[in-house]
């Protein structure tokens, strides 16, 4: 099938953290590449990405997919829940009845959607294996709404890279290029459009185990300083990303980098 307006929404992993474009600015990420693939097969594609980091599935609602309904995507995608994973006050039916009404409306919107699980934190993340249980309700509510609006579904949680830190950023919770690269290429194939790349091969070589030091310093210059973060805006009733925008909002033509 060939698809003319893609319209992407959810978080950080959607805006394309922790994926920069060579030479720095603006993030690429694994919307940006599946938008090449897109384009490599249609050049009339057209693509929108307004997702933000740090917003919940409620934000997602309330704040992006007004604009994504006004697009009239005919594919679109949504990567989300995150960031309701790790809020504090974490209510599994909430979160669910979240998910169904985001990919209900999308699902509107659009005649072909993608959606995602969130893959397994437990072992590259402190206190990961206490948020497992609410990613493991979090990827059941989205595979029920996937089922139930036809959505189709890109599985991450069994997929073995998400214990390789090569495919992560320096904060081991987003995406590096190599694991934008796989995403898209999940997404290239479940669409059933070719790639030629070998971006599913698995990293030349065994990935490294990060040692005590390692893992002090990534402690210190990652999570306390994102700890302190969470926790200031909390007390001051600020949400992550507030401030700041879509990276492109509109429908664009799409030019290959």
């Amino acid at each position: 099938m060939s698809y003319e307006r893609f319209v992407v929404v959810g978080d950080s992993c959607a805006e394309g953290l922790d994926d920069p474009y060579p030479g720095g600015g603006q993030y690429r990420g694994w919307a940006d590449l599946v938008a090449d693939g897109l384009a490599e097969h249609n050049r009339a594609v057209r693509y929108a990405n307004l997702a933000v980091r740090g917003r919940r599935l409620d934000q997602i609602s309330t704040e992006q997919l007004p604009d994504a309904e006004r697009l009239r995507p005919d594919l679109a995608a949504l990567f989300g829940g995150g960031n309701d994973v790790l809020t504090p006050g974490w209510n599994a039916t909430t979160v669910a009845a979240r998910v169904d009404t985001a990919v209900r409306r999308l699902a509107d919107s659009a005649p072909t959607v993608v959606t995602f699980t969130l893959s397994d934190i437990s072992d590259r993340m402190p206190f990961g294996r206490r948020l497992r249980p609410r990613i493991e309700a979090l990827n059941e509510a989205i595979r029920a709404a996937a089922g139930t609006y036809g959505a189709i579904l890109v599985d991450l949680w069994p997929d073995q890279a998400a214990r390789d830190l090569r495919y992560f950023g320096r904060d081991r919770l987003h995406l590096g290029e190599h694991g934008h690269r796989r995403v898209a290429a999940h997404v290239l194939d479940r669409l059933g459009l070719p790639y030629a790349r070998p971006w599913l091969d698995p990293l030349a070589g065994a990935p490294a185990r990060p040692g005590p030091r390692a893992q002090a310093d990534w402690l210190l210059r990652e999570v306390l300083p994102a700890a302190r973060t969470r926790l200031r805006n909390r007390i001051i009733g600020r949400s992550p990303g507030d401030g700041f925008l879509p990276k492109r909002p509109e429908l664009l033509p799409v030019t290959t980098r």
